[in-house]
This record gives structure tokens, sequence and C-alpha cells, in this order.
């Protein structure tokens, strides 16, 4: 009788472990979370040099999401008929002015591509410091997400999507892949935090683009030779290309941007796009 208590009490103990370990899953965005918060990260992010986009060449959409309510994004439409879709990721900012005239320039380089940069703040934009931490850190991962499979839904099941991000965005642009399915077929991330579940980086159904700074003390070397041992047994091509310059190097709203290093690292992703949306 004590032999069958005592498994009866190790299946329930086994049972408990398995649901923390599930409600308490580390997430892109929880993650992100504590990055935004660290003092020392947050001082990686100059104040934006004040920047106007003059005669934007998209508008801003909304679309729905499952969540409730819709989702924003700055669209760039394609000057013929196209099924390339390229989606936008910004950095922990929020979708400024930088960020559409990055999205304008993809445009312009890679021709027939309908370029969208989502909005992951729902229409809030930082100027400081203390408020992009406080967006950041709020950033559930359930309305990321949840924004993410709306612009999936909105483009079509019928695209082909690439997607580029930086910081914040970087993450999340390989989190849009993640939940492209088959329509992915190419991902860029500049600096961003890699998924670290094995299992799920076995489900990428493209190559991946990785834009790192070998000064980056968060998104650090380790952490960068993790995620190409990750991708390297999940079978799943990662190519990298490691800067030495610091986080936030290619982001051209920071003071301490290096032209050198972005433009060459944005050359490489040109080409890459260029190349997977073909």
């Amino acid at each position: 009788m004590k032999k069958i208590l005592l498994a009866m009490a190790l299946v329930v103990l086994a049972t408990i472990a398995k649901s923390q370990t599930s409600c308490c899953a580390i997430t892109v965005s929880s993650q992100n979370a504590a990055l935004a918060m660290n003092d020392k990260f947050a001082s990686k992010h100059d104040v934006p040099v004040p920047f106007k986009l003059e005669q934007p060449k998209g508008e801003v959409i909304s679309f729905a999401t499952k969540e409730g309510s819709n989702g924003n994004a700055y669209y760039i439409k394609s000057a013929k008929p196209t099924k390339k879709v390229l989606f936008v990721f910004h950095e922990w900012w929020g979708l400024n002015d930088y960020i559409k005239q990055e999205a304008e320039t993809f445009a312009m380089e890679m021709g027939d591509v309908d370029v969208y940069a989502i909005d992951l703040y729902d229409g809030e934009v930082a100027t400081d410091v203390p408020t992009a931490q406080k967006l950041m850190s709020g950033l559930k991962q359930e309305r990321a997400t949840a924004i993410v499979n709306g612009i999936i839904a909105k483009v079509g099941a019928d695209k082909s999507i690439a997607t580029i991000g930086w910081c914040m965005g970087g993450a999340w642009s390989l989190q849009s892949t993640l939940l492209e399915s088959k329509q992915a077929k190419a991902c860029v991330m500049y600096y961003g935090m890699p998924e670290k579940s094995f299992e799920r980086l076995k489900t990428l159904n493209c190559d991946v683009l990785g834009i790192f700074a070998k000064q980056d003390q968060f998104i650090n070397a380790d952490l960068v030779k993790s995620f190409e041992a990750n991708m390297k047994k999940a079978k799943k091509k990662l190519t990298v290309y490691n800067y030495d310059a610091d986080h936030a190097f290619a982001n051209p709203s920071n003071p301490k941007f290096n032209k050198e290093f972005s433009a060459d690292a944005h050359a490489k992703a040109l080409a890459f796009l260029k190349l997977k949306l073909k």
C-alpha cells in the first residue's frame, strides 16, 4: 500500500512540475523585458537624433487581430502586383520615422515587394530612454504574437514572406518567421535575442542571416555561439556576420551610428533578401 501511495505522489509531483514549467516558460518578450530594464543595456541607446520623414511613400494601415484591438503597420505598396512581402520590425524606440525610412529604402532597392513596417507598440513611440524601457518591457508575448499573426493573415496565404529587424525587432524578425510556417522565405536579424528553444528552431522553414556586434555585452558572443549550435543541431542554415562594433551600430538614429559597418551589413542583408525572394 505504501508503494502505491508513493507512486501516486510521484505522479502528482511530476504533473505539478510540468505545469509550472509550462506556465512560467521563458519567452522572447520576457527576455527582452529584462534587457530593457537593465541600465547598462539602456545606456547603449542614446536618445534618437530628431528626424522627420519628408514626403512619405507609404501609408499607415490597420488590420484585424484575434486579440480584439487592431494592429497597425506602415505599408509601402509595390508598383506592380506581387506575391513577395517583407516585414520590417522596429527596435525599442517603436515605429518612428527612421524605421519608416528603412522600410522605404528596402522597398525601393528590392523592387516588386510589398513592405510592411509592423508596429508592435500599438501607436506609441519613445523619444527618451525611460519611455523606451517602459514600452519594451511592457510588450507581452501574447500581444506581439497576435499582431504578427494578424499581419500574416492580412497579406494572405499565397504570399512569400521575408523579415528583417533590429535589436528587439531582430528578435521578432525570427519570431515572425517561426509563425509564418511555409510562407517564410528569409529572415534577417540584427543583434536580436535568438530563440533558445531547439524544438521551436526545428520548425523553421527558411534560412537565417544573423548580424551581430562583437562588443555587444548582451546579445554577446556566447549567446551567438549557442544560437549557431542550436541551428546546426536543428539542421537549419544560419549565416552569421560579426562586426567589431557595439550594440545598435546600424541604427541611423544613434549618434554612435557606424556608417561603414552599417553599409556593409545592409548590402549583405539586401543581397540575402533578394536571393531568397527571387
